[in-house]
């Protein structure tokens, strides 16, 4: 087995960098970024190649944003050097509610 470019707790860096990034796609319907919103369920990050797979969620199946909201997250691991290569899936399970969104997010919406 060949050794990895990055040891455990720089994988551990560059996923935290990447979740910074992607702070930085906002809903356009909210107004609040796609972490806040608890929308990212899971960041795989392969530290033989740099492929990156953002696993996320929409507030709702039919959500019209998810062209714009994949695009966006394309744009912003752009500012990750590491990411060679990134991929956006789409799942539906958990289901997304309220109860994922960060106190923030919930305050900045009026949420209790």
């Amino acid at each position: 087995m060949s050794e990895s470019k990055w040891s455990a707790e720089e994988v551990d860096e560059i996923k935290e960098r990447i979740l910074t990034a992607l702070e930085m796609v906002i809903d356009p319907e909210l107004g609040i970024d796609i972490v806040n919103l608890g929308l990212i369920y899971e960041i795989e990050f392969d530290p033989e190649t740099g492929d990156t797979v953002v696993k996320m969620t929409l507030t709702t199946m039919g959500c019209p944003l998810a062209d714009i909201l994949t695009e966006s997250i394309h744009d912003a691991l752009k500012e990750v050097p590491e990411v060679t290569k990134a991929e956006v899936k789409l799942v539906w399970y958990p289901a997304w509610t309220t109860d994922k969104m960060s106190r923030y997010a919930r305050i900045a919406l009026g949420i209790r």
